[in-house]
């Protein structure tokens, strides 16, 4: 029988952090980079060492956090589980750009597993996966190099790809008063024949992680 400590515990509270921060600040410079929303909003800030956009509004910047925060007990199963040998709770997260008629146009997945279980030391891996994390970043930062462009009028949304169980808790359970989740619509998901395009990997002790771009064909169509 494995029994977890207090400090397996705050660790797995630290990578939920770690990991719901860096998503928090992919999606921003997602929306920048494929030009979901005018440059005038967002502004130059530094994560992970590296100059990265992130977004000056408001409403656009609470709804971003409100959804990682939901997703964040998640995350942290994910740490636990591999103690106690569960499945994912959290399988995606999907940023998925969609066009006037709320067609999706691209989709960013990442895709998150839960790593071997190994011996580790925390204060020097979680710095070690940051510099991973910077690696990510830095590839969405010229992701529009391999993309084509995206229709204007463009919005878009999160979704969260979880095991039927964690789907039940979710819908019972609202972490942030009156930001429910729901299920996404077949419209939002369904992408007819996609383009993959692999931006990058990382392997550690903490996670692994897998980013790629499903594209549209025929964008403008």
């Amino acid at each position: 029988m494995t029994t977890l400590t207090r400090q397996d515990l705050n660790f797995g509270q630290v990578v939920a952090d770690v990991l719901s921060e860096f998503l928090e600040v992919a999606v921003h410079l997602i929306l920048y980079v494929r030009e979901v929303y005018p440059v005038g909003i967002f502004q130059k800030r530094k994560k992970y060492n590296v100059p990265v956009q992130m977004s000056c509004h408001p409403e656009l910047n609470q709804y971003i956090q409100d959804t990682l925060h939901c997703v964040k007990p998640l995350l942290e199963k994910l740490w636990i589980g591999r103690f106690l040998c569960l499945q994912n709770d959290v399988e995606k997260v999907v940023v998925v750009i969609l066009d006037k008629e709320h067609r999706p146009v691209e989709k960013f997945v990442f895709e998150i597993t839960q790593p071997p279980l190994l011996s580790i030391s925390s204060d020097s891996l979680l710095s070690h996966v940051e510099q991973l994390l910077r690696a990510f970043i830095l590839k969405i930062s010229v992701c529009d190099a391999v993309l084509d462009h995206n229709p204007p009028g463009c919005t878009f949304t999160v979704l969260v790809h979880t095991r039927e169980a964690a789907t039940r808790n979710m819908e019972k359970i609202q972490v942030i008063k009156d930001f429910p989740w729901i299920l996404a619509d077949e419209q939002d998901v369904h992408m007819h024949d996609p383009r993959l395009i692999p931006l990058k990997t990382m392997t550690s002790d903490i996670l692994k992680m897998q980013l790629y771009v499903e594209e549209r064909a025929h964008k403008n169509s």
